[in-house]
């Protein structure tokens, strides 16, 4: 057994003694409801010198230095941490015993009045306390220096606990979502909600999570996308609408993927993609300026990403042709394309389109220079099975995929509204299926049968919601902005 292991065992020993201590005293160690009315953020700002305001509180104590009959500590709160300081005098004799008995990670309620200290802090001078919740483990001394970050992660009650800009990121997290919610219902979208199982695989390219309904007897995916829900509700007659929602792919786990996922999806009729890059940048810009006292300038892994300025707005072979100086304009064949791929460095897999081709050289050797905000717009057709053609061409599409340094953070089309196209566009996705592509979609008849009723011209866009809150708030993996991320099983 490690000495730190020891040490730690010790330390409980002691605190479940006191919990005994504090029974035989007739108190309850772990306390029922208190009746907070102040929080440390609002005594900190309403305090005044010249007036001692009474304060009821309550939070856990972070910091507890006991020096005779006074002790000075400190106790935080979902807004913030404050000192306070108890007195034997103040308090009594007899619950200064109790209090001798708390101390870090021990919940307290507090009733006092506010002073400021010679050194200058606003506390709060306790006239009595009470105990809420005694901690029985104890908290990590300097939780920055943790080697084992997976800790952090796998533990994250630990994290939000001593580390403060943890916390802080989380509650960003929830003002960023509240924000776009408010945006869009602004702007007459209506919020609803659409099944997390699945029938039918559908609404993106992805290898799906395959789950089994017993009282059913059929086989479920859960969703990789809401899209032909969403749209099925515009053929329904609702002309904006939106979900913020949770989406499953079964695929790897790293610094910017998660099996589970959250994303706001919304589609508006009567609109193209191009209105779809107008609100997005406009949606995005109003966030960062938000988040940044009104710069619209935000940090992220040292490089200033600057929101407020008007985006670029780029096609994939002007993009691929300025970075690598390959005008797919003049290739014409996979055996030419696949030629040029490798004359930049790029070996795409034996057998691929020359559609395909051009994707891996724009993924390869293009997305890594899109640092600032920056729309690449009309894709191939043949990677973009539910978008609208590009007026005059069969090969591309109106549709933009959204980077931002050098990271996907939204895709937006012109939906494909032609029944007839879109069955051609399935079966074509059967085949690849069939030919052994995991992600290709499914034949979804029912979503091809709501196109044969009607969809007006319709612009639809998805936007990563935890990409988003990870350069909004410099956060370098996404496990930093989930709660409690995917992990390994422990070893």
């Amino acid at each position: 057994m490690s000495e730190q292991i020891r040490q730690e065992d010790q330390i409980i020993k002691q605190k479940m003694e006191k919990i005994e201590e504090l029974k035989k005293m007739g108190l309850e160690p772990f306390g029922r409801k208190y009746d907070k009315k102040d929080y440390v953020a609002d005594i900190l700002a309403n305090y005044k010198e010249e007036v001692e305001t009474e304060v009821k509180t309550a939070g856990r104590i972070m910091a507890y230095r006991r020096q005779g009959a006074a002790s000075f500590g400190q106790f935080e709160d979902i807004t913030g941490r404050m000192q306070y300081y108890v007195k034997k005098d103040e308090v009594g004799e007899e619950s200064y015993e109790i209090y001798k008995k708390l101390g870090v990670g021990d919940f307290i309620g507090i009733e006092g009045k506010t002073f400021k200290t010679h050194s200058g802090e606003i506390t709060v001078r306790v006239t009595k306390f009470e105990l809420l919740s005694k901690n029985t483990r104890p908290l990590p001394e300097k939780f920055h220096g943790l080697t084992d970050v997976e800790t952090r992660y796998r533990q994250r009650y630990i994290d939000l606990i001593v580390n403060r800009e943890v916390k802080d990121t989380f509650i960003k997290r929830s003002k960023i979502i509240n924000y776009i919610r408010t945006y869009l219902q602004e702007r007459k979208f209506l919020e609803v909600e659409t099944p997390m199982m699945h029938p039918i695989l559908g609404g993106a390219s992805a290898k799906p999570f395959v789950t089994h309904h017993n009282a059913l007897d059929m086989e479920l995916y859960l969703r990789i996308a809401p899209e032909l829900y969403l749209k099925r509700l515009i053929v329904g007659g609702y002309e904006r609408v939106f979900e913020i929602n949770r989406s499953f792919r079964n695929e790897g786990v790293s610094t910017r993927h998660n099996p589970e996922f959250t994303m706001i999806e919304l589609y508006q009729a009567y609109a193209d993609y191009h209105d779809m890059m107008d609100l997005a940048e406009d949606l995005i810009r109003s966030i960062a300026k938000e988040m940044s006292n009104g710069t619209g300038v935000i940090e992220y892994q040292g490089t200033e990403i600057d929101y407020s300025k008007p985006w670029t707005r780029i096609t994939m072979i002007d993009a691929i042709k300025k970075y690598t100086g390959i005008d797919f304009n003049v290739i014409k064949t996979a055996e030419e394309a696949d030629a040029a791929a490798k004359s930049v460095g790029v070996y795409a897999e034996k057998g691929s389109s020359y559609y395909k081709i051009l994707n891996e050289v724009f993924e390869e050797k293009v997305e890594q220079n899109l640092i600032q905000p920056t729309f690449i717009t009309e894709y191939p057709k043949e990677l973009s099975p539910l978008a609208k053609n590009k007026k005059g061409s069969d090969d591309f599409v109106d549709r933009f995929e959204l980077f931002v340094f050098g990271r996907e953070l939204g895709n937006a089309y012109s939906e494909l509204n032609d029944p007839v196209d879109q069955r051609e566009r399935f079966e074509g996705q059967v085949a690849a299926r069939e030919s052994g592509d995991e992600e290709a979609q499914m034949m979804d008849e029912d979503f091809v049968t709501a196109l044969e009723y009607g969809l007006p011209p319709t612009g639809g866009l998805g936007i990563g919601i935890d990409r988003l809150v990870m350069f909004m708030t410099n956060s370098a993996a996404i496990r930093d902005v989930l709660l409690f991320p995917h992990m390994k099983k422990k070893q």
